[in-house]
């Protein structure tokens, strides 16, 4: 008999992982009901051999457009709303997706549907293309039976986040390019332009002022040591890489986004609207709170604040409501923490969380622009510093060299 590997999260919202040995995945979801449990992964063991270490960074390659996957879900939704089952669904998304990535996701799906599996299990199968909000949230609609609705939802979650990425793109193209041709201007001056007017205050016996000197020393440097620049550069980012790729690494980084000047607010305002818009899915879903706290520390992006939930969690498991361990979080802004407060209250939580969202959302736009416009004078005082720099460390030799000439 086949023996399968399971996460499910008990009555309490606690997750719980093992194994178990049944006929079909799906008959081992139905034991774990049976049991009181709410199955989250059920898979069956392979062999080591059977995926490759290729296939896993075929996988990790390969990104799927905001666009494309929009397309996919609304198509989806629309089949899935109609009436068409799904075995029958999936093969006409893979006969009319553009998109091979999305093709192959679709075909593996039927296969593993076929095999028993979940929908959200086939999905998370294929994690290089539904991320943990999209197969988590389809996992909440197959709870509460109500599959086409969490999709439309999750249809405006990944747009609005496209929207977002999109304008915070716009909003960094000007600067960007404004700091690209400072870098390669100040490189041509320092490289070509003060070397061959330093030779020249040199034959004239002049004594460099202080900016032409540290332009000289910087040129020295470059010159005679390009190639330990570029080595430690390259080890510097690898490192960095390394480095980011660990859990600890991660959360630093994380964590440093969050504080950072202008774009720290923006993020955590994004976080907010994100937080709101799930909690609100899978609340209208039917899903158990503890069960949506845990969902939520899977799909918030940001391991900083993931933290954050865990913290809230056990405060959650000692009977202290939702509300009050939000309001000893970090990141959590008095708003968000008043408005689930009173919608506790009233029992008008998933509205509450609606209005979080909405408001969030409006708060996003507003930063974007923010940010557009505060990066503006930024850039003006890095471009006089640079010009600034440099008719100092060459006009000043040159005056004195008319003095000298008078």
């Amino acid at each position: 008999m086949p023996i399968f590997s399971y996460k499910a999260f008990n009555a309490g919202g606690a997750e719980l992982s093992g194994v178990i040995e049944a006929d079909s995945p799906e008959t081992a979801a139905e034991m774990l009901f049976a049991k009181g449990y709410v199955p989250s992964v059920v898979e069956e063991r392979r062999k080591p051999s059977e995926t490759s270490w290729w296939e896993g960074l075929r996988r990790a390659t390969q990104r799927v457009p905001a666009k494309d996957l929009i397309i996919f879900t609304k198509q989806f939704r629309s089949m899935l709303h109609a009436g068409v089952t799904l075995m029958r669904l999936l093969q006409v998304l893979e006969s009319q997706t553009q998109n091979y990535v999305l093709k192959r996701a679709a075909a593996d799906i039927a296969h593993h549907l076929r095999e028993g599996s979940t929908l959200h299990s086939a999905l998370e199968r294929n994690s290089h293309v539904f991320s943990p909000l999209y197969y988590n949230l389809v996992r909440a609609g197959e709870i509460s039976g109500n599959v086409p609705e969490v999709l439309s939802r999750l249809i405006y979650i990944i747009e609005h986040e496209a929207k977002i990425k999109s304008d915070i793109k716009s909003a960094l193209q000007y600067p960007i390019m404004v700091t690209v041709a400072l870098v390669i201007a100040f490189l041509v001056l320092l490289t070509f332009v003060v070397p061959k007017f330093a030779s020249m205050f040199d034959r004239a016996g002049l004594v460099l002022p202080l900016p032409t000197k540290i332009a000289l020393g910087m040129y020295s440097v470059l010159s005679d040591y390009w190639y330990l620049a570029i080595g430690m550069l390259a080890a510097a980012v690898a490192g960095l890489r390394f480095f980011l790729a660990t859990e600890q690494g991660q959360y630093l980084k994380d964590a440093l986004l969050l504080k950072l000047p202008v774009v720290g607010p923006l993020f955590i305002k994004a976080i907010m609207s994100r937080f709101a818009s799930i909690f609100a899915i899978l609340q209208s879903s039917g899903v158990p709170i503890m069960v949506s706290m845990k969902v939520l520390t899977g799909t918030i992006g940001n391991r900083a604040v993931a933290a954050e939930f865990e913290s809230v969690r056990d405060q959650m498991h000692e009977g202290k409501g939702i509300a009050e361990p939000l309001r000893e979080a970090r990141y959590f802004t008095p708003m968000v923490v008043d408005m689930i407060s009173i919608g506790q209250e009233s029992g008008n939580l998933e509205e509450m969380l609606h209005e979080i969202s909405v408001h969030y959302d409006d708060e996003v736009a507003y930063a974007v622009k923010g940010m557009s416009e505060a990066i503006g004078p930024v850039l003006i005082v890095g471009l006089a510093a640079v010009v600034g720099f440099f008719a100092l460390a060459i006009f000043l030799p040159m005056w004195d060299m008319t003095k000298l000439a008078r």
